[in-house]
Parts: structure tokens; C-alpha cells; sequence
């Protein structure tokens, strides 16, 4: 039967397609989607009803139209993410409007959160700055004699050897640490992962901040506690530039702030972007970012 038939195919294509329920509900025209011309063989010896058919077609059509009307599907994978731009300047040396916006790369700023990628990296970090300077001195090592401290049988005590037993104060130590290096190995595709995710974590809980420059004009350090407590970055913030060294005005006034620091944005890690609540980057780092970390720019 050419009824069984189809009937048989619609539930298998169903399973494989796995379409939920609720967006098999809209119908859509049968010559919008599927044509009368649906490649079936013509019956042998007898027709069916043309309602059986037309039924047919309308839950195909159903089906195709829940997979064309699907959101994943309909609307773009992602969105391009927009932070107001600030000014480190007051107003009277700002030259753009604070009603400007900068557009960031979702594929950076918009990456799911991963908080075992955050792990990894802040361990491998933490992990390779271990001095590992730790030394014992074996029996071999310390200083003393070699004669054995009483004879083997007859003392009625335990059987000792010569003066640096490890059983003995002034001894060398049994399995003592002994310099090493702690550094872990870490995929540079986890990292740059890491990047992605931190950036993002700060993203969405509105601690990143653009600024159109980290240039400021004067050197004195109450000047810039004044300005950071007028944009409310008084409580550690990162800043983080893009080009090759610090802003001479910037390093001067925030070096002696201990709730502040100023980096570029090659030596921004993981654990710099976790350990600083507040992090104020400029046009020239977030471009800097977006061209080592976007996936349109694979090394």
C-alpha cells in the first residue's frame, strides 16, 4: 500500500531529523515547499484517495517547515556585541561623545562561558611561576664522618649506621624535595579559548569598559585617583592597551596605586583578566584581541 508506504518514511524521517513538537505546528503551502512532484513511484493496478495524499503532502510540509522556521536557523548564529565607548579624559579634553558605541567580534566577546577552560589556564599560569627552589641535603650531602656510631649486634638498640642517618638530628632527609620545575603544558588552542571566555565573562557582567585612548596628559597620581573615582574604576582595574608600550602618563600616574595596573595587550593572560575585576581596554587592544583570538583569523 502506497499509504503504508509513506506513512513508514514520515516517522523515519521524522526520528532522523529529530524535530520537536513545538515547531511541527505551523503549515506552510504545498507549492511553497514540496511540488506535486515528490519523486514516488506511480501505483500498480489502483490509485489512492486524494485526500490520503494530500494529507500526506501537508505533513511533509509540516515537517520541512518546522526545519526552515527553526530560530537556530532562521536568524544568524550570532550577534555583534555593542559596549558604550568612555572617556579616560574629562569632557573638556574627551573629542567623542559618550553616545558612541564600538562593535565587538562575538566570536571573542560572546564566547559561552567555560569554566573548566578558566581552570586549566589560571592553574597552568599559577603552575609555571612556582619558583620550585625547594632542597633538602640527602645522608650523601651533609657533612660528618663515616664511622658507624656503635657496633651491629650487642647494644640492645637499633641497628645505625654512621652520623647522617635520616634517623638522626643533624641527618640528612629521607625523600626531601629537591629543586624542580612545577611549569605545566597547555594546548595554545585552550588558551586562546581561555582568552575568549574571560573576555566574555567580563562582557557579561558589564566590567569591560572601551576607551578611544589610555593617553593622559598629566603624571600626577591624585589627578588620576580624582578621575577614576569620577568613573567609579577606583577598585582594581586592569588597563590594557594595544600598542607596543605603556602610555608614559598612564604608567606614571597608576604605578603607585595598588588597586590599579596598566598592561599591554601582549602580555594580557587568563589569569590576568580573572584576577582584575574591572578591565578598561582600547580601540587598538580590542583590535589587537579580535585579530589574534576571532575565528576568522586562524594562525
Amino acid at each position: 500500500m502506497l499509504s503504508a508506504a509513506l506513512g513508514v518514511f514520515l516517522l523515519y524521517f521524522q526520528a532522523r531529523i529529530r524535530v520537536s513538537r513545538t515547531y511541527a505546528t505551523a503549515a506552510i503551502p504545498n507549492n511553497d515547499v514540496v511540488s506535486t512532484n515528490l519523486g514516488i513511484p506511480p501505483s500498480l493496478g489502483h490509485s489512492e484517495p486524494s485526500s490520503v495524499v494530500q494529507g500526506s503532502l501537508s505533513l511533509v510540509n509540516r515537517v520541512l517547515a518546522s526545519r526552515i522556521d527553526h530560530p537556530f536557523l532562521a536568524s544568524p548564529l550570532r550577534q555583534p556585541v555593542y559596549i558604550p565607548l568612555s572617556s579616560l579624559l574629562r569632557s573638556k579634553h574627551a573629542e567623542h561623545s559618550s553616545d558612541q558605541v564600538a562593535e565587538l567580534d562575538p566570536t571573542v566577546f560572546s564566547h559561552p562561558i567555560r569554566r573548566d577552560i578558566l581552570h586549566l589556564c589560571v592553574v597552568h599560569h599559577l603552575d609555571s611561576i612556582r619558583q620550585g627552589s625547594a632542597n633538602t641535603k640527602t645522608r650523601a650531602e651533609v657533612r660528618g664522618s663515616g664511622r658507624k656510631i656503635r657496633r651491629q649486634k650487642g647494644s640492645g638498640m637499633a641497628r645505625l649506621g654512621d652520623g647522617q642517618s635520616p634517623m638522626l638530628v643533624g641527618g640528612g632527609v629521607a625523600f626531601g624535595p629537591k629543586p624542580r620545575d612545577f611549569a605545566t603544558k597547555l594546548p595554545r588552542k585552550v588558551i586562546q579559548m581561555g582568552m575568549r571566555v574571560a573576555l566574555s565573562a567580563r562582557v557579561k557582567e558589564y566590567n569591560l569598559r572601551i576607551v578611544e585612548s589610555l593617553d593622559w596628559p598629566g603624571t600626577k597620581t591624585k589627578d588620576m585617583v580624582r578621575r577614576l573615582d569620577e568613573l567609579g574604576w577606583d577598585q582594581k582595574t586592569l588597563f590594557v592597551t594595544g600598542k607596543d608600550v605603556i602610555p608614559t602618563g598612564l604608567k606614571r600616574s597608576t604605578e603607585n596605586l595598588y588597586k590599579t595596573n596598566a598592561m599591554t595587550a601582549q602580555q594580557v593572560g587568563v589569569y590576568d583578566l580573572v584576577k582584575w575585576p574591572r578591565v578598561v581596554l582600547d580601540i587598538e587592544a580590542v583590535q589587537w584581541f579580535e585579530h589574534q583570538l576571532s575565528r576568522d583569523h586562524r594562525v
